[in-house]
């Protein structure tokens, strides 16, 4: 007996034609001809897209998605033109309701059984959920502008309000590009100062004359050029906060001068003949150890008890390598939205090189390392041809072999916060906000050794 043959294609079809097998997939699934029109669309498309496959099919897919890419940087047609197919880039569109939700899409060349081009065809599923999900994390690891996971800089998030509130002058201390401005921000905005001005004075950029005329101003004829009086930094902070960085390179003799403005609360501008009282909160700033300077006897000790109210340490970047990743995603968003650019993260070999990177410029650095990338980058990913070559060129040529990798860090974080919690694991998974027997295969997973009790 002969083998039956197989059902024929159309009972695939539905009556109006559509495919069943598209309309059972969760994704949204559509082809379009070589002239960019929709040639069908399925169930999931309808529902996602909120329009419908009648009104869908025939219309430019660039009229029915209204993605975000369609006009400069068409996912489809680049396939159409590379012949490569795309996985998994991440746009928006925007529904028949005017939302605009963020889908991850992946396309294909659509061809016949000779092989003849007949267009191409696209994939695409809602992630709303993941983007929420996403933005919940960051708002977990951000305060203010400031983004990190790394527990000394978590732990300072928990007291800023507290030193907000206080009105005490406060000291940063920290390497260049660290983030000392941002938290002297964030202290001023979550003070009760914060509709009043924040006013920033960089002390190492001027010479005593100048940084003095800036700090305190100057009254007409107070020297030649003075022809009418100049406010200065005080003045235009009144009722808000100043912000002197760098202050350990200040010279003697204008160390006694800030000392008499932070004791007597008061200032003289050049060529007054009288103080003007001031109600200008302080907020200091310097990349060296004031401690250290006090005892070699180039800071005054009066100063420095001064402005030592409350010492806030940030650490470096090589310190809170946990935080590169999420640093990473901040600015990427930040360049996509000042370039008007659509990349959406960096392969895993350029964050290995990231990772690998001491950053003696902190952040500072790594923002310009992102940006630099940005000019090259012509696609959706940030590749390891795209960073400066300075950033793996050590690791090649000296061979070092203490490159931190995604796996590191994760175990750097954890084990950071099991010795906070004193190596309560339960505790800790509290705090990860993880269940135990999660953060139990992860120790297990990277190696962690507890230590007996």
């Amino acid at each position: 007996m002969k083998n039956k043959k197989p059902a024929k294609s159309k009972d695939i079809y539905s009556s109006d034609g559509q495919n069943i097998i598209l309309d059972s997939i969760a994704d949204g699934v559509f082809t379009v001809d070589k002239d960019w029109r929709i040639t069908s669309f399925n169930r999931a498309a309808e529902e996602i897209t909120r329009v419908s496959r009648k009104e869908a099919v025939g219309q430019l897919c660039k009229d029915v998605l209204k993605a975000d890419i369609c006009e400069r940087n068409c996912c489809l047609r680049t396939t159409m033109k590379t012949g490569k197919p795309i996985v998994d880039k991440k746009v928006h569109i925007i529904d028949a309701e005017g939302k605009r939700i963020p889908i991850s899409i992946s396309t294909a060349l659509l061809r016949n059984k000779n092989g003849k081009l007949l267009g191409a065809v696209e994939t695409f599923r809602d992630i709303s959920v993941e983007e929420d999900l996403r933005k919940a994390i960051q708002a977990k690891y951000s305060f203010e502008d400031i983004i990190s996971k790394n527990h000394r800089i978590l732990q300072l998030f928990d007291i800023l309000p507290d030193i907000a509130a206080s009105g005490s002058t406060v000291l940063i201390e920290g390497e260049s590009g660290t983030g000392k401005e941002l938290f002297a921000r964030a202290i001023h905005n979550l003070s009760p100062r914060k509709k009043q001005p924040f006013v920033a004075v960089n002390c190492s950029a001027l010479p005593d004359t100048l940084l003095e005329s800036e700090l305190f101003g100057y009254k007409a004829g107070a020297f030649t050029d003075a022809r009418k009086d100049k406010p200065g930094r005080f003045r235009l902070a009144e009722n808000g906060t100043l912000f002197l960085d760098e202050i350990g390179e200040i010279t003697p003799s204008m160390q006694v001068k800030l000392l008499r403005v932070l004791q007597e609360k008061t200032y003289e501008p050049l060529g007054a003949t009288e103080s003007l009282e001031h109600n200008v909160r302080i907020i200091v700033a310097t990349n060296k150890n004031l401690d250290a300077l006090v005892r070699e006897g180039s800071f005054r000790e009066d100063l420095y008890y001064r402005v030592n109210v409350f010492k806030i340490s940030l650490p470096p970047l090589r310190e809170r390598m946990e935080d590169i990743p999420l640093l990473v995603d901040h600015f990427i968003a930040r360049f996509n939205a000042i370039q008007k650019k659509n990349i959406e993260n960096v392969s895993e070999e350029a964050m290995s090189v990231l990772m690998s990177y001491k950053y003696p410029g902190n952040i500072r650095e790594l923002a310009n390392i992102i940006e630099y990338a940005f000019i090259l980058c012509k696609t959706g990913l940030i590749e390891k041809k795209h960073l400066p070559e300075n950033l793996f060129a050590p690791m090649e040529t000296n061979k070092q072999s203490e490159a931190f990798s995604l796996r590191d860090v994760e175990a750097t974080y954890m084990l950071g916060a099991l010795k906070q919690n004193n190596w309560d694991r339960l505790k800790t998974a509290r705090q990860l906000g993880m269940h135990k027997s999660t953060l139990y295969r992860k120790i297990k997973s990277l190696g962690i050794k507890i230590p007996s009790r």
